[in-house]
């Protein structure tokens, strides 16, 4: 009798993995960031930009104040632990509304996080006097996230064009002038050790006296790289022994991200800030529908989040 298993492609069914594994998933144990995308408009284009941020790529559209405040509502209608409200893109700071959007989040005692390349977006004067008003009104509860892929400035460069790691550091010096709290995000695509990023952070820190603590996961992000060409094994139930890892330590485990897809009528809530264009992971349009479990169905699932221990938020 031949055999009728069906042959899989990794990553292709939500339940098992081409093995015939049961596929590994992750309960909402505690919702602590609660992360809101501005929109995919960037003022760069990056080689490697896990969500194809660009001047042209408009498909996730920009958010509002009026669509982020509903959700900001709903957290106490489910009793979401949240702790930290969390903004990215694209680059923030290009969305009309973002320092309302942001003094939505800290005029609710939220801790709020921005993600930013601090490049021109970020420097103009209406930003600028936006910033500086929500740091008196709210000192450190706002954190900027700076991505400087690299300590090298050819590095960095290699990524986000020529010129872009001197824009970031003199929108880092703004940020710093003025007391705002920082925190940064490298990459490991140039196969530096951890040792070796970290060292490398920490004298441009101290070069440029940015009060950002090199050695803390939390403050100095590493994010591995997430190219879907090179193959990844898929996250089976088994490996929470095998890794000596809990689900509980995954990202989405803890956060949930809000968008606002081109031509939608109302935002989307998505499992979590990496698989932005990804149908599987679409929960719903509200908090309590995103409360269902995450099936580990992905590549950047195994990548980032299992093997490679990241988390995006702070």
């Amino acid at each position: 009798m031949n055999d009728q298993t069906p042959v899989l492609e990794k990553f292709s069914h939500p339940d098992i993995t081409a093995k015939g594994e049961k596929r590994a998933s992750v309960v909402l144990t505690g919702a602590k960031t609660l992360w809101f995308n501005t929109g995919t408009l960037c003022n760069i284009t990056c080689v490697n930009c896990y969500i194809e941020s660009s001047p042209e790529n408009d498909r996730l559209a920009y958010l509002t104040a009026a669509e982020m405040e509903p959700y900001l509502d709903e957290i106490s209608d489910v009793n979401w632990p949240v702790e930290e409200i969390a903004f990215t893109g694209g680059e923030p700071f290009m969305n009309p509304e973002i320092i309302a959007m942001i003094e939505a989040g800290l005029a609710r005692g939220y801790a709020v996080l921005v993600l930013t390349n601090a490049m021109k977006p970020m420097m103009r004067k209406r930003v600028q006097e936006g910033l500086l008003r929500l740091k008196a009104a709210y000192g450190d509860k706002l954190t900027l996230r700076i991505s400087l892929d690299h300590f090298n400035p050819k590095l960095h460069d290699e990524e986000r064009g020529a010129g872009a790691y001197d824009i970031t550091i003199k929108g880092m010096q703004w940020l710093r002038d003025n007391g705002f709290k920082m925190a940064l995000a490298g990459r490991t695509v140039w196969g530096d050790s951890e040792a070796e990023s970290r060292a490398g952070y920490a004298a441009l820190y101290a070069k440029h006296n940015f009060k950002i603590d090199a050695q803390n996961p939390a403050t100095t992000v590493l994010f591995p790289e997430m190219d879907e060409r090179i193959g990844v094994p898929e996250i089976t139930t088994a490996c929470w022994g095998i890794l000596n890892k809990s689900p509980e330590d995954i990202m989405c485990a803890s956060s949930r991200m809000v968008v606002k897809r081109k031509g939608a009528t109302r935002p989307a809530v998505l499992a979590c800030t990496l698989l932005a264009y990804d149908e599987a992971f679409e929960m719903g349009e509200t908090l309590r529908e995103a409360e269902a479990d995450v099936k580990l169905n992905h590549r950047h699932c195994a990548k980032f989040c299992v093997l490679g221990g990241a988390s995006c938020s702070a």
